[in-house]
């Protein structure tokens, strides 16, 4: 692991990593908020944080604005990257920015030439994990997982795909969806191949039809942001939770875009819902 930056912030200290992935078989970047109550190696909650479409660890890391709240609440937040980067890395053929870099949709793919390295679900769901445990303090036994539009896609199915691991789960304007909205048919097509059954596994929506639950969610959403009725879709995954009986707090927010203005003004609502569920 190679250190690319550590800044003191809010008590706390920002790092930003560097480690040969063993999923994806690329360098992967990462960067993890440590808060002061972890100063002495004193084990602390993690809450995983997946970013959206054409971003890296970067866009959360400077945007977010999230470190106060960590620093109050005793939480480490880590934010990967959203797809492997490199020499060799196939990228959409057209460069369009909503497949291929930067936009890895938290699956491992089945369709050459993205099989290769585009495993993004075993990289967050499987190694990173231990690679962050191995250098910093977190507890693994409380861990929450939250994102934002593509992010929020993958937060929402890792959780229902691993029941009892994340004691909780949100995200801000998720793709809940994808099975049925052009972002979604892109990428699961092209990552997973035309068989839509297969997409199941990585559609929240489809994931509660099928059974999946987690205890409750929190979802935020901008009644102002400019992909809700197309890409967006909030209602799908009210009427699932609903017929699911999962608790599903949606609050829609006048006049909020998609952007990061919107992401950090709810983020310390968010990281406050993990950390009540993270205690003990």
């Amino acid at each position: 692991m190679d250190t690319i930056s550590v800044n003191r912030a809010f008590g706390g200290v920002q790092h930003v990593v560097k480690h040969a992935s063993a999923a994806t078989g690329t360098d992967m970047t990462f960067s993890v908020y440590v808060p002061p109550q972890a100063e002495h190696g004193q084990p602390c909650p993690v809450v995983w944080y997946l970013s959206g479409l054409t971003c890296t660890h970067a866009n959360v890391t400077d945007k977010g604005e999230f470190r106060a709240a960590c620093a109050e609440l005793g939480l480490i937040l880590v934010a990967p990257d959203t797809s492997p980067r490199g020499e060799g890395v196939p990228d959409d053929a057209a460069g369009a920015y909503d497949f291929g870099l930067g936009a890895g949709f938290y699956v491992d793919a089945r369709q050459k030439p993205f099989d290769r390295h585009y495993l993004m679900y075993s990289y967050i769901v499987d190694e990173l994990p231990g690679v962050v445990a191995s250098a910093f303090p977190v507890d693994l036994e409380r861990q929450g997982i939250f994102g934002h539009s593509m992010g929020g896609h993958g937060a929402l199915t890792i959780a229902l795909r691993n029941p009892g691991r994340y004691r909780s789960v949100s995200a801000f304007a998720p793709i809940v969806a994808p099975s049925q909205v052009p972002w979604g048919e892109k990428a699961l097509g092209g990552y997973l191949g035309p068989d839509r059954a297969a997409w199941r596994a990585h559609d929240a929506v489809a994931l509660i039809e099928d059974g999946a639950r987690v205890p409750e969610l929190l979802v935020d959403q901008g009644e102002a942001d400019q992909f809700l009725a197309e890409q967006l879709r909030p209602e799908l995954l009210a009427a699932a939770c609903r017929d699911a009986d999962i608790p599903l707090t949606l609050r829609m927010q006048p006049g909020y875009d998609h952007s990061y203005y919107f992401i950090s003004t709810f983020m310390a609502d968010h990281l406050r819902w993990h950390a009540e569920r993270l205690r003990g």
